[in-house]
């Protein structure tokens, strides 16, 4: 893989090379304040006031440049102004088209400029966390602050006097296509991680892997297995009791699938390296088998086959596999609306499982089988995994794994050279901060070497290894994670014995209940996405939701007798909505602080997200079976306790690596 250091150089705009950031040299003088003070020439203090210096003077570079380019900027667009009041007074059309052609030259050279800035934004930051990483010292925080602050600050002058203008840009966008906020913001819960400069060849190779009706086959599997997930859970406790356990006892039925997504992800990440299709297949005809036996539990009054079935449905969990399908056969111009995509169909599945357990309130018998409110489910959900797997077998196309990259001609001259250079840069969002994820993998380089070890750029090969990845932040965040995971699933997984215990709610209020905490998943993902998170930071975001979900968690506990529907409706409403707005900023955050060794290979990003959020639910489940031995009546607030305590922790962690959290 090459360094970033090497793509830098091949992504600059020729005749602006002695422009940028110098970060070859930086890198160097880190790896030598790092020998000096090993053998104990140079003190820490002298090297944070030469660095600071060095970062000072590349700064000054760029702004000054930064100043005389938007000086010629100026000036061309008040030529063009000029020509066209002149215009409108005497119209030629060969003036006309001339002046058009005028403003596009001008719109080009401002394009220019802002890949320019966002080239050594990326620079400035990667040279910061190098820093940080060798030294373990937060020289960051105290540089930014530092010079951000300072009324004469360079360092304030380069987003000060660029924002505008992109402020400008993404106010026209956002006219023209009022869903980009609202598509980033869900892309975003789909944690599908990705290079902040792709290879020249990627769109082509993307192009050539992609095929519309296998994104779509990927997208049902996801929401099908949502709707496999949910669909149990306002009967889990009739169906519990039916054969003669307890009705806590749901809270082992609803995990099992849980317990088994452990390890199915694992298993699944790593066969996605080989094969997608495949896995879809084994997935489909394993859901098939578990529903069914779920269902025949019933008939057979067997409890053992129940959880075996559920088990079964939870080895046949291809999330990983969907995810790792948008990431690497996605084309990166519609990839944003496939994890969008990703995130909707898994909300949509949330909402219609108990919405479709409401409706299946039906008793009849076939031979000897019996389809009722609580088998249904699972003889439905078995029909639908069927009619998937005859429509993947049919319809679903292999991406080729063996794609040549082809390498472009050498452009003619140097302009066509510098367009290209510029048009592959502006694929990726202007000033983007996704190279806010790259934890220094460099740090391995030979001395003047812009080459890195073939080691400190390999995918971790083990949960193991990739935990020897996790940064503080990175944990914080997983951590936060596994609060707000483990918080819903209490909430949703206990909701029929809580409600059947307090209030005497039938299946179908449940299933009314549980259907519409799904359905405000979309309509606040717009909200936050298209409105919130452009008037405050993620990490503010962050914290608020932590609190809010906080809130909800302390409304919940039954101390006022009697315990009301309103109490219960609103603290769950709250929770449950400050989770869901939590788990967009964490992912989002998640991508940024997590080291690209983790963006693939098969222990990567999403499958730690997946194994810490499955891991929370199987606690959760396991917490509500263990608490129903106390009595219903002790129930919910007994599992409240543990969701109060990891989400007060979760708050004092992330208040601890709040500066960290850019």
């Amino acid at each position: 893989m090459v360094a970033f250091g090497k793509k830098l150089k091949a992504r600059q705009i020729q005749e602006w090379q002695g422009y940028y950031i110098n970060y070859k040299l930086m890198k160097k003088k880190v790896k030598q304040y790092a020998h000096q003070i090993e053998v104990g020439t140079l003190e820490r203090r002298h090297v944070l006031k030469d660095f600071s210096r060095m970062l000072d003077n590349q700064i000054e570079k760029i702004v000054l440049f930064l100043l005389e380019q938007q000086g010629l900027l100026a000036s061309k667009l008040e030529k063009l102004r000029e020509q066209h009041d002149a215009l409108e007074q005497q119209p030629e059309i060969s003036q006309i088209t001339e002046l058009r052609e005028g403003y596009r030259v001008v719109g080009y050279d401002l394009l220019k400029l802002l890949y320019f800035v966002e080239m050594n934004a990326i620079g400035l930051r990667k040279i910061l966390k190098k820093f940080d990483k060798r030294f373990r010292y937060r020289f960051t925080d105290y540089y930014v602050k530092s010079r951000a602050n300072h009324p004469y600050s360079q360092l304030q002058q380069v987003f000060k006097h660029v924002d505008p203008v992109v402020d400008s840009i993404k106010a026209a966008v956002d006219r023209l296509t009022h869903s980009t906020n609202f598509l980033n913001f869900m892309a975003q819960h789909a944690l599908i991680m990705q290079e902040e400069l792709p290879a020249p060849a990627e769109e082509q190779i993307d192009e050539e892997r992609y095929h519309y009706v296998s994104l779509l086959l990927n997208l049902a599997n996801t929401f099908l297995y949502m709707v496999n997930t949910y669909i149990i859970v306002p009967t889990a406790d009739n169906y519990s009791m039916s054969l003669g356990a307890a009705a806590t006892v749901c809270g082992i039925v609803i995990g099992a699938m849980a317990v088994a997504q452990v390890f199915s992800s694992v298993y699944f990440s790593a066969w996605s390296n080989r094969s997608y299709f495949r896995p879809l297949v084994f997935s489909s005809i394993v859901l098939f088998v578990g529903n069914a036996m779920y269902a025949l539990a019933y008939d057979l009054n067997s409890l053992t086959m129940l959880l075996l079935g559920r088990l079964f449905c939870g080895f046949g969990s291809a999330r990983a596999v969907n995810r790792r399908y948008i990431s690497d056969c996605v084309p990166l111009k519609i990839r944003m609306q496939a994890s969008a995509g990703f995130v909707s169909a898994s909300a949509l599945g949330m909402a219609c499982g108990p919405a479709l357990a409401g409706i299946l309130q039906i008793n009849f018998k076939i031979y000897k089988l019996t389809f009722n409110a609580m088998t249904l489910p699972g003889w439905v959900m078995a029909v639908a995994w069927l009619v998937y797997l005859i429509w993947l077998w049919f319809s679903f196309k292999e991406p080729s794994r063996d794609v040549e990259e082809n390498n472009s001609p050498h452009a003619s001259d140097s302009e066509t050279a510098e367009k290209n250079t510029l048009e592959k840069g502006l694929k990726q969002p202007l000033l983007i901060t996704s190279e806010e994820q790259q934890e220094d993998d460099e740090d391995a380089e030979a001395d003047g070497s812009e080459e890195v070890s073939q080691e400190s750029r390999r995918p971790a090969t083990s949960i193991a290894s990739a935990y020897r990845l996790l940064t503080p932040s990175v944990k914080v965040q997983l951590l936060i994670y596994f609060m707000l995971k483990y918080a819903m699933e209490i909430l949703l997984s206990e909701s029929s014995v809580v409600t059947t215990y307090y209030f005497s709610w039938s299946t179908s209020t449940v299933a009314v209940f549980l259907a519409c905490l799904g359905l405000t998943v979309l309509p606040v993902n717009i909200v936050v996405g298209s409105y919130i998170s452009n008037m405050f930071e993620d990490r503010q975001i962050l914290l608020a939701s932590e609190i809010m979900v906080c809130v909800g968690i302390l409304l919940s506990f039954h101390v006022i007798i009697p315990y009301s529907v309103p109490q219960y409706v609103c603290s769950g409403l709250i929770m449950f909505v400050s989770a869901e707005v939590l788990e967009g900023v964490n992912l989002s955050l998640l991508s940024r602080v997590m080291s690209s060794r983790l963006s693939r290979g098969t222990y990567n990003g999403g499958l730690l997200s997946t194994e810490a959020g499955t891991i929370a639910r199987v606690i959760a489940d396991a917490t509500i079976t263990m608490a129903g031995f106390l009595g219903q009546s002790q129930l919910l607030n007994i599992t409240l306790l543990p969701s109060l305590l990891i989400c007060v922790i979760s708050i004092a962690a992330t208040c601890f690596t709040y500066n960290s959290l850019y």
